[in-house]
């Protein structure tokens, strides 16, 4: 089932994207008054899934969920209708038309995946507002898994600055920690003092190749008193507020290893070490037969922050948070082709896509996730590559500055290229799948 409900959502989105993608360029065409024959929803070879004809174009939902098109009279596109290019140029035709109107209808796809990505952010912030867990709220620092230990921090360290950036927002700590192009100086809070931790970009690779950032880090949870229920723990001198962070000289801070000691010593007297503000306590304390004090625990200690917004503060947040996203992405690519940092390694396929989908449906990260994929493709959708809209618009743009338009043949030869390096990026990113599922 949970399949299926990651299936579903990778399906509806990437639907969106592309349908929002290819309306993009579908309007921009219509309004230069240049003929769409064909406005599609995936690829269709060979047969379509359903298709219909309206106003001189065609319709239609394809098979193979790789993407979709529009084909526009008259442009050398990835239908390769080489006899409609041998005809005599028509008024209602793409290359009858100047330059910059070609250039702004190659370029209206990625437009509407930005601006899909500017409203499903405003969205989000006027309905759920921008939830986060602060740096500044984690009053005992973080519990470090195996590889934390490894990289030099210890349990009950609080981070402080990376690189000399200020920590705060924790939702975004894992990609300032690992993506780089170099090693990271993190400084942590220490017992009272702050200690620098210089992690090699060696490690790093080996964290995300190990996948060990998951659980890096997660907040302790402390045995705080919440309210007294037994008269035994009142004679103790228990009060509500109480961290209890020993017992018998041991000393335990989380909930689960106290109620592990508690159990052990039950029906006798045990010695608790409880933090009352900034004080120190040691108070005798009796535990009943089922390993209790007679307490109620504090449930949790720990707040999310949440902003709320008015429609008119959650435009500039969401345009704020787009600007963030696509920086945050660019960076990425970036550092995907320089071999060093060997993240080209990570690259994923369909199924790396789908997998970042939860298994249970939540329209919140379900938008979440749709915005930060739709500024992917209008990113990848940028990149110089024959046969993609950065690829057309270079070559437009070229035209533009040189006052010089490239052949029709050489605009077709270059169609085959880049349908080349596309597919060979798909089969890496796609095998990377198959590698990661039945090797690693």
């Amino acid at each position: 089932m949970d399949i299926l409900i990651k299936v579903i959502q990778l399906f509806l989105c990437f639907t969106l994207l592309v349908g929002i993608h290819e309306l993009g360029h579908f309007f921009m065409a219509r309004a230069f008054k240049i003929r769409v024959e064909k406005f599609y929803i995936f690829f269709n070879p060979w047969f379509s899934l359903f298709k219909f004809r309206r106003n001189g174009t065609e319709y239609g939902l394809g098979w193979l969920p790789l993407g979709g098109y529009v084909k526009i009279a008259g442009m050398v596109d990835e239908s390769m209708d080489k006899e409609q290019m041998k005809q005599p140029v028509k008024p209602d035709e793409f290359r009858a038309k100047p330059a910059w109107q070609r250039f702004l209808v190659m370029i209206a796809g990625v437009t509407m995946n930005l601006l899909l990505a500017v409203v499903i952010y405003i969205g989000i912030c006027y309905t759920w507002g921008d939830s986060y867990f602060s740096n500044n709220d984690a009053r005992w620092g973080y519990n470090f898994n195996d590889a934390g230990h490894e990289m030099g921090f210890r349990d009950g360290d609080r981070f402080v600055t990376i690189d000399g950036e200020p920590v705060d927002n924790i939702r975004t700590l894992l990609n300032d920690l690992l993506i780089t192009e170099s090693g990271r100086t993190v400084v942590v809070e220490r017992g009272g003092e702050q200690v620098a931790i210089r992690i090699p970009l060696e490690t790093l690779i080996r964290m995300r190749q190990e996948k060990a950032y998951d659980g890096l880090f997660t907040l302790p949870a402390p045995f705080i008193v919440d309210s007294v229920a037994s008269a035994a723990a009142r004679d103790a001198g228990l009060q509500p507020g109480d961290r209890i962070a020993g017992l018998d000289g041991r000393t335990i801070t989380d909930f689960a290893s106290i109620r592990e000691a508690l159990a052990e010593v039950k029906v006798q007297t045990t010695m608790l070490t409880v933090i009352r503000d900034t004080d120190t306590l040691s108070l005798a304390a009796a535990v009943d037969g089922q390993g209790k004090l007679g307490v109620l625990a504090l449930a949790s200690p720990y707040t999310m922050r949440t902003r709320h917004y008015t429609f008119g503060e959650s435009i500039p947040a969401g345009i704020r948070k787009t600007g963030e996203v696509v920086s945050d992405y660019w960076q990425q690519l970036k550092l995907i082709v320089q071999p060093k940092t060997r993240m080209y390694e990570e690259v994923g396929g369909f199924v790396a896509i789908g997998s970042i989908f939860p298994g249970e449906w939540d329209w919140q990260d379900f938008w979440f996730k749709t915005a930060f994929l739709s500024i992917i493709l209008a990113i990848m959708n940028l990149l110089p590559i024959p046969v993609l809209d950065g690829g057309h618009a270079l070559f437009t743009l070229w035209e533009m500055i040189t006052r010089r338009k490239p052949s029709e043949k050489f605009l077709e030869r270059a169609q085959y290229v880049g349908f080349l390096i596309l597919m060979a990026l798909l089969i890496y990113a796609n095998g990377n799948d198959i590698y990661r599922f039945f090797i690693k």
